[in-house]
């Protein structure tokens, strides 16, 4: 039953609001000043909101929850289910989100250390070090097999440290964010939202992650300076002050940043494309171990557009954490445009495997832990409606 212009109906429940729903009848001044087919794309384009004529139509009435918050209905719908143990967007599944950083983040960057100690070396030393094969027979040369797992203290602590903070962040601001923009732009603007949700995470993780990668890469880069984090840290203290922990994060951010926008986001609309073309059946129907296949495939294809995003801000930081008193600019200008992509290939290998395993770890602990993983997401019936999608 339609309206007076300028009312709603109220919805009954312990917040009242006022809504307001649009049915979506054809116009005919649109179809004259458009052609169809543009017409049809403008509605189906998810950066815009859709065409409509508005007429307001009277919404059925709707209950909150009990504890009067309202919730995301795909969200709802799983953490109301007996096979969950705790309720979507809790303090608990927060924490268990954040554990599962730090397991994701912290075993994976831990276990390539080797790699990363080659990659680093090829960005700073590019004449002594010029190919992944080089650098490792140099560096069992040298230092011997003990010589590859140089600064893995504080790449264990502090990556773990930034896991919790991009995880456990990362599904806040997500959950945050949606509740701001509303159930239909949320799906409108997922990509978006990904995007936003991820730099805020970041943006944190990378001040926990900093004093800690300093300490790495001097380790890894200097030799002689420091063999462990408990010789490196308060040298590095004692001749620069706190500033030596910190100075690298403004580039750091350049790097972590911008990987993460795409870690996040590739990841979240590469699963949501796999189980639409390429996963035969639904993914309700798929087997915990089938979803996690799905899981490390999407992670590995994320990783390999991550290292390509964030590698010229990678080798500004490794050089800069190597060499004291230099600038973020300083390192740029020295580097030139071909420096800075010294070492992509053996990024690309190490961070695809990383992303992939970061994320098979980070799903495996929401299934052990029966944390509430909701479907990819799907347009809203309200949305249908006004797209005229259903009757």
């Amino acid at each position: 039953m339609d309206l007076p212009r300028g009312r709603s109906a109220p919805v009954s429940g312990q917040l009242i609001e006022r809504r307001r729903h649009f049915k979506t009848p054809s116009d005919p001044v649109l179809d004259t000043m458009y052609p169809t087919t543009l017409t049809q794309l403008s509605r189906a384009n998810p950066f815009n909101a859709p065409l409509f004529s508005l007429q307001e139509i009277e919404e059925p009435k709707q209950s909150l929850p009990a504890n009067g918050q309202s919730r995301n209905l795909a969200a709802a719908t799983i953490a109301d289910s007996a096979d969950v143990s705790c309720e979507f967007g809790s303090t608990k599944y927060y924490a268990l989100c954040g554990f599962g950083g730090i397991l994701s983040c912290g075993l994976t960057h831990t276990a390539v250390v080797p790699l990363d100690l080659v990659k680093c070396r090829i960005q700073v030393d590019p004449d002594k070090y010029k190919s992944i094969g080089k650098g490792f027979s140099l560096t069992l040369k040298e230092d011997g097999a003990r010589g590859l797992a140089k600064g893995w203290a504080p790449t264990f602590i502090g990556y773990s440290m930034q896991g919790l903070c991009k995880f456990g962040f990362y599904e806040m601001f997500k959950i945050f964010y949606s509740d701001m923009l509303g159930e239909e732009n949320t799906y409108l603007w997922r990509t978006s939202l990904y995007l936003a949700a991820s730099a805020s995470a970041e943006f944190f993780a990378d001040i926990a992650l900093a004093p800690m990668e300093a300490c790495k890469v001097r380790i890894q880069t200097c030799p002689g300076y420091a063999n462990n984090l408990r010789q490196c840290a308060p040298k590095m203290f004692a001749e620069e002050g706190v500033w030596a922990f910190y100075k690298g994060v403004v580039p750091l951010w350049m790097r972590q940043i911008p990987y993460t926008m795409m870690k996040f986001a590739c990841f979240e609309r590469t699963v949501e494309l796999l189980y639409k073309h390429v996963v035969p059946k639904p993914r309700a129907e798929c087997t915990k171990g089938e979803q996690l296949i799905v899981t490390f495939t999407a992670g590995y294809i994320a990783g390999v557009f991550c290292a390509i995003v964030s590698h010229p801000a990678d080798s500004v930081v490794s050089v800069l954490n190597k060499e004291s008193g230099s600038t973020a600019v300083q390192v740029l200008k020295k580097l030139g445009p071909k420096g800075v992509w010294k070492g992509l290939v053996a990024r690309i290998i190490m961070i695809g495997t990383l992303t992939a395993l970061q994320w098979f770890i980070y799903d495996s602990v929401k299934v052990y832990f029966r944390l509430p993983r909701p479907p990819p997401p799907e347009m809203p019936e309200s949305l249908k409606k006004k797209l005229g999608l259903t009757e």
